[in-house]
């Protein structure tokens, strides 16, 4: 059976929308547009839509524009039918009825993220709880007391017991085995990292062990810690140790593919920090590749470090990298199409609009606001009077005519200045919304039913 869209719009978009909704299959789609009256769609409001908007026969479901400040559900109420916010772009509305790409479900991962706190020894317990709080609220799932050599950490067992006393999962990170030992006795859940030479500790207490070789080359020393550990029957996590690049990376990936070989079952671990650390390239990329390591060889823990400013997104980045990789493999996949999370600073498709639709909209336009949006051939600002396409921000402004509106100015030089951004690196601008950076900065968390507070987006001068 078909589905009946009804796809309520302005004005301005309808010529865009129809374009669009021509190339739907028709063996899916029957489809109208409903004009509710309004030159911008993200301009209409509930009352607006209840009064000017009538349902065809035959209607199955009515999509309203992504930034459309109405209730879906007290219209639903009102039309009797389905009504959902649609993509924010026109050009997103294939993707979004599932003709395009895929149903991204994001909720899922099957990582554990131990997020190390290097210099806990040097922190006190409060501190350490503070920043712990924080990272599981970035995304971290254990928080890891990394022990630095000769520094006493005569708080660890009073800091093991604060952050348990708070719902957290610890990890104690040593060379000492007696700081080990003390952060199992508080009931740490996690000891890193012991060998085959300091293995009789995971017989001591019952914290899960994280396995090492002796040396990074020595996997012989691994199998041997792993074959005791299960004659055992202990649980325990193997980690074969993943090096820096130009001192020993690529035997490092063999190692970790050669382990899940002869061990196809066993819990592991990889310690991403000695490549985003050690790399001055923006960590998203690296963390991305990693993650894709991990999800083939079902590398189910991963150890993070941030202490390079470079990486101080780096739980943000690990989190958002395995929700993608397991929705990727659970759809035998690659990992694209499923949301822009790991692209930071470029998108996929940047460009909503090509030259020739901004100049139809601009030659409709009949009031003094300008307008700002941005094509593969630069920036473009118009309003009634003038249509300037250019690549320099602050180039436009001597056509402007703001020269006495202060407010109006710094508005249209931030404004421009955002969007020179965007078209340079290959980004999408929407006028008057933040850059998507990806996982890079978190998302502002926006009312959609609510229309934004209006700010300085019109030219002043005579009334």
């Amino acid at each position: 059976m078909r589905e009946h869209l009804v796809f309520v719009t302005g004005r301005l978009a309808k010529a865009r929308l129809e374009k669009i909704a021509q190339g739907l299959p028709p063996e899916r789609f029957n489809w109208t547009i409903a004009d509710a009256g309004v030159k911008v769609a993200a301009l209409m409001t509930e009352e607006i839509i209840r009064r000017r908007v009538t349902m065809p026969e035959g209607a199955t479901r009515v999509i309203l524009p992504g930034r459309c400040r109405a209730d879906p559900v007290a219209l639903s109420a009102h039309f009797g039918l389905p009504v959902e916010r649609g993509p924010d772009e026109i050009v997103d509305l294939p993707v979004f009825l599932g003709l395009a790409g895929r149903n991204v479900d994001l909720s899922r991962h099957d990582v554990r993220i131990f997020s190390e706190i290097v210099d806990a020894s040097r922190l006190t317990p409060e501190e350490i709880l503070g920043r712990a709080k924080d990272l599981a609220r970035r995304g971290a799932d254990v928080i890891d007391l990394g022990g630095l050599p000769d520094t006493p950490f005569p708080h660890l067992g009073d800091t093991v017991r604060l952050l348990k006393s708070e719902g957290l999962r610890v990890s104690v990170d040593s060379f000492s085995a007696e700081e080990l030992r003390q952060g199992a006795a508080a009931g740490a859940d996690f000891l890193l990292s012991l060998n085959e030479e300091t293995l009789d500790l995971a017989f001591e207490t019952d914290a899960v062990p994280v396995l090492v070789p002796l040396r990074p080359e020595d996997l012989p020393s691994l199998d041997r810690a792993i074959d005791r550990m299960q004659r055992a029957g202990r649980p325990f996590i193997a980690d074969p140790i993943l090096e820096p690049i130009h001192f020993g990376f690529a035997a490092s990936l063999v190692r970790y593919h050669e382990t899940r070989r002869r061990h196809p079952d066993i819990a592991m671990m990889m310690g991403t920090g000695n490549l985003t650390e050690l790399t001055e390239a923006d960590s998203l990329g690296v963390t991305a590749l990693l993650m894709g390591v991990c999800s083939e060889l079902s590398i189910g823990n991963v150890l993070i470090v941030q202490v390079s400013n470079h990486t101080r997104r780096t739980v943000e980045e690990h989190d958002a990298a395995r929700r993608v990789m397991y929705a990727a493999k659970a759809d035998a996949a690659l990992p694209k199409g499923y949301g822009r999370a790991l692209l930071a600073l470029h998108d996929k498709r940047p460009y909503t609009q090509t030259p020739d639709e901004i100049a139809a909209l601009a030659a409709e336009v009949r009031d003094p606001n300008y307008r700002v949006a941005v094509a593969q051939d630069g920036v473009h600002i118009y309003n009634r009077d003038l249509h300037k396409v250019g690549h320099d921000a602050m180039a436009f402004f001597p056509d402007l005519g703001v020269e006495a509106d202060g407010a109006h100015a710094f508005y249209l030089g931030g404004e421009l200045t955002k969007a020179e951004l965007a078209w340079r690196l290959g980004k999408r601008y929407v006028q008057d919304e933040a850059l998507d950076w990806g996982c890079a900065l978190d998302a502002e968390v926006e009312d959609t039913t609510r229309f934004k507070a209006p700010g300085h987006t019109r030219q002043s001068g005579k009334p």
